[in-house]
């Protein structure tokens, strides 16, 4: 009797091995990737394979979206999500605003040097409007732009105090082509004066990343990518890199090169999208892939601690469509596992950027989540999946009365990116209250003044368990 009550338990045993290995044997491809908004549930893969593909298919022409495990060991992608210790008791500040607790499971990211370097960006914060500014015109001294498009100098307390408030990184936009000389030589007080602030936040420990920014638009005379400006943007893009390369080579891995800002072809009626059915598009789609191959090799070419050094690059008008396109292109890099892709992303249009657009954001409704969750699942499938790293070099929501619809919609922004293993980057443009775009968070006159409740929400889920 003993004997067969064994071997029954045996056989039990085995029949829910097998039955248990259809759900836990997925390819890690195939690992759910959350696009409905319900961000405490696990999805049927296979369901949730089916509904990726459809909206790979509704944006447009795209590879693949289910590709294979990256090599090198992962995370177990066979076991169960668990579920991700940042649920913390909810903040509440004096005014009222509280920071919402989000709950959204890990998803298995790959164990890759590259993966684990990107996710030591964490959160960071963008010194916009500041050395990115332009005028395209004789001005006088070049030094003003600093303050031209917003009124604070930058200083050493000010990125100090960046640092304090919790950020892992910075992106400090450049726009070089106010500072050339004819043969596109940049002004030693501009390129010096970036040095000091990037030497600041290196000091600091933060992570920096600075690009070539404002210069695509025709009165630039910089670089425009489509075949008929190919060989100005080459020589352009060729020279910049050229001498940033080599005056920032004396800094280690903290420093980060970004190819270009949001490439694209300004002024055209698809400036803003990557549209796979127009000639000029994908003219200026191959146009940005060989700009960016041409900043690798420029770069590796000036050796030293540039040999390896992260580096990042976009595709058209750097929305995650621009990657996500089959016409987009990685470059080649002779240094394994040291390029990064560089998306921006104000999701959802209407209640980040768009003005007046809306004012409302729910963390608990697909209505507001479902497009944030769709093209992160979409670049985690394609990219992270693969070891590739993405950084969300800018996103943000700006200013319409409605500090609690912000709070909101950074926790979960954040949250949602981090899951994925994706850093990201607040746009600051130093704007709180005046005309224009309002993003501003971090008071560069007085830092204790800044949005704190905006700020506490993005640090709260800062970090990946």
């Amino acid at each position: 009797m003993k004997k067969k009550t064994t071997m029954i338990l045996l056989l039990v045993v085995l029949v829910l091995a097998a039955g248990c290995s259809g759900k836990a044997g997925i390819p890690a491809g195939d690992i759910p990737v959350n696009t409905t908004g319900e961000s405490d549930m696990i999805q049927n893969p296979d369901d949730l394979k089916d509904e990726v593909a459809d909206s790979f298919k509704a944006g447009g022409e795209t590879e693949d979206s289910t590709p294979p495990m990256a090599e090198g060991k992962a995370e177990d992608s066979t076991a169960p999500m668990a579920e991700a210790e940042t649920v913390q008791e909810e903040t509440e500040f004096e005014n009222g605003i509280t920071i919402p607790e989000i709950s959204i499971k890990d998803f298995a990211v790959p164990d890759t040097e590259a993966l684990r370097f990107a996710n030591g960006l964490g959160v960071g914060w963008n010194l916009g409007n500041t050395f990115d500014a332009y005028r395209d015109s004789n001005f006088g001294d070049e030094m003003l732009l600093e303050t031209h498009w917003q009124s604070d100098m930058t200083t050493k307390e000010f990125i100090h105090s960046v640092r304090e408030k919790g950020f892992s990184s910075i992106r400090i936009p450049v726009s070089w082509h106010d500072h050339l000389s004819e043969d596109l030589e940049i002004s030693e007080a501009w390129i010096s004066r970036v040095d000091e602030v990037v030497g600041w936040a290196v000091d600091e420990g933060l992570y920096v990343i600075i690009n070539i920014h404002h210069d695509n638009h025709p009165e630039a005379n910089g670089y425009f990518p489509d075949s008929v400006h190919r060989e100005q943007s080459t020589r352009y893009v060729k020279r910049i890199w050229e001498q940033v390369a080599d005056r920032f080579n004396k800094y280690d891995e903290h420093v980060i090169f970004e190819s270009l800002n949001e490439p694209r072809l300004v002024g055209n009626k698809d400036e803003w999208y990557l549209n796979p059915g127009s000639k000029e598009v994908r003219d200026s789609v191959e146009c940005i892939n060989e700009l960016n191959q041409l900043f690798v090799d420029t770069v590796r070419a000036t050796g030293g601690n540039n040999a390896e050094r992260y580096l990042m690059v976009p595709g058209y008008c750097a929305s995650p469509d621009g990657v996500l396109s089959v016409f987009f292109k990685m470059p080649e890099d002779p240094a394994k596992d040291r390029l990064m892709l560089s998306v921006h992303a104000y999701t959802p249009y209407d209640f980040a950027l768009q003005s007046p657009g809306i004012k409302d954001f729910d963390p608990e409704k697909k209505e507001s989540t479902g497009e944030i969750d769709t093209f992160l699942g979409k670049l985690y499938m394609k990219y992270v999946m693969n070891g590739i790293p993405v950084v969300v070099g800018e996103f943000g929501a700006q200013n319409k009365n409605n500090l609690q619809a912000r709070v909101d919609y950074a926790a979960y922004y954040v949250r949602a990116a981090r899951a994925r293993g994706m850093a990201v980057i607040w746009w600051d443009n130093n704007n709180f209250n005046s005309e224009g775009e309002k993003f501003g968070i971090l008071s560069r006159k007085s830092p204790d003044n800044s949005v704190n409740e905006i700020v506490a929400a993005l640090m709260k889920y800062a970090v990946r368990p």
